[in-house]
């Protein structure tokens, strides 16, 4: 059996590599592939094990298999032009959809176990999470791509302005690590402040905070009024199921109202607990759940619960930019602004082929594997125009805050009440699902200070310095939505402000924001005037 290289480090580790990605779910998998078959040296670093960590590990995902020039093509880029509230990009849209067609049949030819239809016909349509990333793990190794894994990211660094490494620190060994590199790909996933939903607390907005450091812009972060329904006693917020729902309020009575189930939901929660029961799932589907999608049945099946029978409490769980939209703003490439970094997956903005709405399972399940080709093969690309200068560049840290230990005598900040002031503001229903101006304004207020309180005196921890960045990087993101969010004066997809309750057509535009302790937000067309203050 033939052995491949992972990363075994040495003190101090001092690491090469033509392409680092950063991340090991779907998008980093794809991009460290796509940087190896275009004969790049590759380093893929995750702060967990690769092939277990991220939201899709634990769950099932669909991803959108269309025929080139087929109807079914036409159909699925119709639905995301009609459900992306005026901000999809059709012929970039396309594109994707075309990248994830020729990689799925692709795995098809490496032997990806895809499930079978009735007819005996492949069905292309769904991943089980955990196959998914086992099949992509070998095929990494297969493609010699180096694993340094429990080794969270700390900081990118820099050299005259272009990325050009970053460093870190491995959980296990408790030694630091530093990569030189000639293109640094983000693969980070997105942000769900520890909501509690599944697969998701590992997803920290990292990523977003290394690559604005160097001065990369976002867009998309007002789209993030994303929640989950799910069971009070569950953290899975896999939605289909409630297709197939009765919901009743905290009286028992039925809730029979049309329209969006979040939103029902939502509404319902400010006066009690709301209930639900899979009563209206046929019997063949029940047992479909059972076999394909085990972990929504899971935690009903510990507590002796027939969720098809019997009523069960439900709530909303934050799900952020994770089934949200917002991220790194990337070009046709998966380029950020920033010279040799590039971004791909959740940790890049989805509007191009999600508009104002959730990606949810397909869209950006196709959207990582898309992103993360392209981005990988760009950042080879990039890697080998600079020959061997990479190896003999001066780097300098582009981290303005959190990465080392604090210089300031004050009495030092814990992260964990960091992360709590950042989930009071982010996670309620009132201040995240529902937004106002008033609420906006008082969150920005309490996030500001909480950053100028932090910034400084939130040192690392020897024995886990990734903690203290995980908390600054949940409340800059923090930062980026609220500003996003303000200048955005209506509502439009899952951004919902209860003082501008329509859509204005003449904000059919993107909302850029960026910044570090100077947080901006201003529409597309201002860009050039806020970047050049």
């Amino acid at each position: 059996m033939a052995v491949y290289p992972t990363v075994t480090l040495c003190s101090p580790a001092e690491l090469e590599a033509d392409v680092v990605v950063l991340g090991g779910g779907p998008a980093g998998a794809w991009a460290a592939l796509s940087a190896a078959e275009a004969g790049a040296q590759v380093i893929l670093i995750e702060k967990g094990y690769v092939g277990t960590s991220g939201a899709t590990a634990p769950s099932n995902t669909t991803i959108i298999y269309t025929l080139p020039d087929g109807s079914d093509r036409a159909a699925a880029l119709d639905r995301r032009v009609r459900r992306g509230h005026g901000l999809v990009d059709r012929s970039f849209a396309d594109r994707v959809l075309q990248e994830t067609y020729l990689q799925l049949e692709r795995m098809a030819e490496w032997g990806y176990p895809f499930p079978r239809l009735e007819d005996g016909s492949t069905y292309y349509g769904m991943m089980r999470g955990p196959d998914y990333l086992y099949f992509l793990r070998k095929r990494l190794l297969k493609a010699r791509v180096r694993l340094l894994e429990h080794s969270p990211a700390l900081e990118l660094l820099i050299d005259q302005g272009a990325v050009a490494g970053v460093s870190g620190h491995n959980r296990m060994s408790g030694e630091p690590w530093r990569v030189r590199a000639g293109a640094v790909v983000v693969a980070t996933g997105g942000c769900a402040f520890r909501s509690g939903a599944l697969g998701t607390q590992n997803l920290t907005g990292d990523g977003y905070l290394m690559a604005a450091e160097t001065g990369a812009i976002l867009s998309g972060m007002e789209f993030t009024g994303q929640y989950g329904i799910s069971a009070v006693h569950s953290s899975v917020t896999k939605g289909i199921v409630y297709f197939w729902a009765s919901f009743f309020d905290a009286d028992g009575r039925p809730i029979e109202e049309a329209g969006d189930r979040q939103e029902i939901v939502a509404r319902h929660l400010a006066n009690g607990p709301v209930y639900a029961v899979l009563d209206k799932a046929p019997a063949r589907l029940r047992e479909g759940f059972r076999a394909g999608q085990p972990n929504i049945l899971l935690p009903f099946e510990r507590l002796g619960i027939d969720p098809f029978t019997r009523r069960f409490p439900v709530t909303l769980r934050y799900e952020g930019t994770v089934r949200g939209v917002g991220g790194l703003v990337i070009d046709d490439h998966g380029a950020t602004c920033v010279s040799g970094l590039y971004a791909a997956g959740d940790a890049a903005t989805r509007e191009s082929i999600t508009g104002a709405a959730s990606g949810g399972g397909g869209p950006n399940a196709s959207w990582a594997l898309a992103t993360g080709v392209w981005s990988g093969r760009a950042a080879a690309t990039f890697a080998r125009k600079l020959g061997k200068k990479p190896h003999t560049r001066a780097l300098r840290s582009a981290a303005a805050v959190g990465s080392r230990k604090s210089g300031r005598t004050s009495a030092p900040a814990d992260h964990r009440e960091v992360i709590a002031g950042v989930q009071a503001e982010m996670l309620p229903i009132d201040r995240s699902f529902h937004r106002n101006g008033p609420t906006l304004r008082a969150s920005q207020q309490a996030l500001d200070l909480l950053w100028s309180q932090t910034r400084d005196t939130l040192a690392a921890e020897p024995a886990d310095p990734a903690r203290a960045r995980e908390a600054l990087a949940m409340l800059a993101t923090a930062r980026w939505i609220v500003a996003s969010a303000q200048v955005r004066t209506e509502s439009r997809g899952i951004h919902r402000r209860l003082d501008h309750p329509t859509s204005d057509p003449i904000q059919s535009r993107r909302i850029f924001t960026g910044g570090v302790d100077n947080i901006w937000a201003a529409p597309e067309r201002a860009l050039s005037r806020v970047v050049g203050q």
